[in-house]
């Protein structure tokens, strides 16, 4: 359970705050200075002395210390101070907070406080602590971070705030940091230099001798390791790494995002060298060990700039009326073995990258895009879910076996629709066995080019489309949710440089390959995962995602409100969960709003994952679920395929800890890369709005703090920032409660929801981050 305004208003919260300039910093810090005194005396009484020996004790709570450890600790050297010192820690033994373990010596006395969790930093330098033995998050200010950064593992001590029933916590020990490499910008002084780091939740710069550098130059942009961090130094030690480039150079600027998270921008020489010497001739030996259907009329459907083809469909009439509907996943696991070089890459990447301009692959590119691409008119090694259909949509019967396959045509997504659209006003021939058989080919003008078509592939994507439908329909009625988002897009020219915005929209030819790839992971889960209807203890690779949080979707209900959108979600049970949350989506799709709106619903969801632990599939309705159709971009796919086979070979099930853990990983790491999506896109977006400064736009206000507002463009979706300060009319306060700026003269409200008009003011590439100025409010 999260708390519901402190999770609400994270939501709202955007990475927006910058940080002083290093130099600045540098004069603050007195790095090696002894004279600066921690805590500050008030008076004679020295400030918080009670909780700073809490503290201090807390950091290690099976260590005694006496009153001089604790005054050196506290950097208190007067004899007035270690009185007072003496005196509180009399007064706290005789609360029983403190034992005197012997003469002189004190412990802390443990309590049920203290908890292990994760930190989720904000921009503004505190955090919140999220451990699931809490019913809410916890918040941190920064003064107790204790070193912590955003996403390491902690151990906290939580205490009352002072006057108050409102709790805090105080991090008393790093279990594990998240990350340990930082990219950044470089500044150099004469004997040493600064990392000032990209992220804006890593709220210190890391200190770089001047035997650290690697030859870096001042200004350059570089990846940076933090090495140790010094009792007495406000900021962290480290070294380069690597050189990067310039700030704003496109090639740098792409692989500081993929390095800022962990992950690769290029495959090490020895794991291209051992991709180069696999054989990738298909034998008779071979093909005899499969079920050889090559015949079968096959084609893929994919985006036109796709590279790598890891599925195709099959489609047959039968002579009882009935369809045989195959689909076909490349053979990945056929080409790489388990325990080599390439299989270790695979695992540690775990995932394809899908940037802007560019692919980040899972496997080298003679893999990916050469001997595992169902490339057209070319024989491959497949991996097949084969079923039964009939005119209805139900599967009769299933097979699950390694095929060999040959793809007669490669579709785009915009060709097969335009076969869809132009062929919808005619029925598809009841007479289906005897088009399939004709050899007579038809032109059809896809795309503004004519192709020649074969009449039973255009009968074939018709008929699929019909039964797509039908099992989209059924996955809705049972309780499905329907986020067919609008997705930004980008024309680039020949430099990568953004020069137009387009949006791409899912309509149904790719849903037909959506439907039929839902049904392949489904029902190969459901065949290694249950037995006549009961589950198994088989080990498997599941993909789950469990029930919202209740107190996440009234915080999107509140949200919604302000848009006009009135007790739309009912969560009585998880049916009318799902129809009501569709029906919000429905109304809002196309809308200004809707963008916002459809991102905070999916935020309001709980995190698919990959797990040996079957609960089923939340948003698709499946009580058994997998990832079976995309080994070429993930890693669990080929687990998933290796367990298969194992099983159909009759193998017993295998120890579910290791699978586990390569689940972790894979979750982690498919998280990673998400974030490295979204901020290639906010990047072209800046890159994109640098060159509409003069323009005008209307946009909808999609955040609001005490720092300012935030602006979505309804034109481009691209989101920027209009500052408090900025608005000139009144004095502005924020006002959680309303989601809204309200002007202490005027009343006037800048409220979630809000159209208003923007220029752009400020574009920073290095922070992805739009400064906007607000022109007017718009009234709708």
């Amino acid at each position: 359970m999260q708390n519901t305004n402190s999770s609400l208003y994270k939501v709202l919260l955007t990475q927006s705050s910058l940080k002083n300039s290093t130099f600045e910093i540098i004069k603050k810090m007195n790095l090696m200075s002894k004279k600066k005194k921690i805590y500050k005396k008030k008076g004679n009484v020295i400030k918080d002395l009670t909780r700073n020996i809490l503290k201090l004790l807390n950091q290690d709570f099976n260590k005694s210390l006496n009153y001089k450890q604790i005054a050196a600790k506290l950097e208190i050297t007067d004899a007035n101070g270690r009185n007072q010192i003496i005196q509180k820690l009399e007064e706290l033994k005789g609360q029983q907070k403190v034992d005197e373990v012997e003469r002189g010596k004190f412990k802390i006395i443990p309590l049920d406080k203290y908890y292990i969790g994760i930190l989720d930093a904000t921009s503004n330098g505190n955090a919140y602590f999220v451990c699931d033995d809490l019913e809410k998050d916890i918040y941190i200010p920064s003064r107790n971070l204790n070193k912590g950064l955003d996403k390491d593992t902690v151990k906290i001590y939580l205490y009352n705030r002072r006057n108050s029933s409102k709790q805090e916590g105080d991090v008393v020990e790093i279990i594990q940091r998240a990350k340990t490499e930082f990219v950044g910008v470089l500044q150099l002084n004469k004997n040493f230099g600064f990392l000032v780091p990209d992220d804006s939740k890593m709220y210190v710069d890391i200190f770089i001798p001047k035997n650290k550098l690697r030859g870096a130059e001042d200004g350059v942009k570089v990846l940076a390791k933090m090495t140790d961090w010094p009792t007495n130094s406000k900021n962290p030690f480290g070294e380069v790494v690597e050189v990067l480039g310039m700030p704003g150079d496109h090639e740098t600027e792409i692989h500081s995002i993929l390095l800022e998270y962990g992950l690769p921008y290029k495959f090490p020489d020895n794991v291209e060298e051992e991709a180069g010497k696999l054989s990738f001739e298909i034998t008779e030996e071979e093909i005899s060990k499969r079920r050889d259907m090559h015949k079968d009329l096959t084609f893929t459907i994919d985006p036109k700039d796709a590279k790598d083809f890891d599925d195709a469909l099959s489609f047959e009439v039968l002579e009882n009326g009935n369809y045989e509907i195959g689909i076909h996943i490349a053979d990945v696991s056929h080409y790489v073995e388990e325990k080599g070089i390439i299989e270790d890459e695979a695992y540690e990447r775990a995932t394809s990258v899908y940037l802007v301009d560019r692919v980040v692959p899972m496997l080298p590119e003679v893999l990916s895009n050469g001997v595992c691409s169902l490339r057209p008119n070319e024989e491959k090694l497949t991996f097949s879910a084969v079923f039964e259909m009939n005119e209805k949509g139900h599967v009769l019967n299933e097979w699950f076996g390694r095929t060999v396959t040959y793809s007669d045509k490669r579709f785009a997504y915009e060709e097969a629709q335009e076969i869809i659209e132009k062929n919808t006003e005619k029925e598809v021939s009841t007479s289906l066995n005897q088009q399939l058989n004709c050899e007579v080919s038809q032109e059809i003008s896809i795309t503004g080019e004519a192709y020649t078509v074969q009449p039973a592939i255009v009968t074939a994507i018709l008929k699929l489309n019909e039964l797509a439908k039908k099992l989209r329909k059924k996955r809705l009625q049972q309780g499905a949710i329907t986020f067919d988002r609008v997705e930004v897009k980008f024309n680039l020219n020949e430099k990568a440089e953004p020069i137009g915005v387009f949006f791409k929209e899912a309509k149904d030819a790719n849903k037909l390959i959506e439907e039929f790839m839902l049904l392949a992971n489904r029902k190969v889960a459901e065949f290694i995962g249950s037995k006549k209807g009961v589950p198994s203890k088989n080990t498997f690779i599941y993909r789950v995602h469990d029930e919202p949080d209740l107190d996440k979707l009234a915080s999107l209900q509140t949200i919604v409100s302000k848009f006009g959108y009135k007790n739309v979600i009912d969560t009585k049970d998880k049916k009318t969960t799902s129809s009501t949350l569709n029906q919000l989506l429905k109304d809002v799709h196309g809308k200004g709003e809707a963008n916002m709106i459809e991102t905070l619903a999916v935020r309001s969801m709980s995190k698919a994952v990959y797990t040996t632990e079957n609960i089923g599939h939340y948003g698709l309705a499946f009580d058994y679920y997998s990832h079976f159709t995309s080994p070429i971009r993930r890693y669990p796919d080929v687990m998933t395929h290796r367990l298969l086979q194992h099983y159909l070979d009759g193998g017993k099930s295998p120890k579910a800890e290791a699978y586990e853990e390569k689940c972790k990983h894979a979750s982690n790491q498919e998280y990673l890369a998400s974030k490295a999506e979204r901020d290639s896109i906010k990047y072209m977006q800046v890159k994109y709005m640098a060159d509409h400064k003069d323009q005008e736009f209307e946009g909808v206000i999609s955040g609001v703090t005490e720092w300012g507002i935030y602006v979505e463009i309804i034109e481009n979706k691209c989101e920027g920032m209009v500052r408090i300060r900025e608005i000139k009319d009144d004095y502005y306060l924020f006002d959680e409660k309303q989601y809204a700026l309200v002007g202490q003269a005027t009343k006037n409200l800048y409220q979630l929801g809000d159209h208003v008009l923007i220029k752009v003011k400020h574009t920073d590439l290095e922070r992805k981050h739009l400064d906007f100025t607000l022109l007017e409010k718009v009234e709708k």
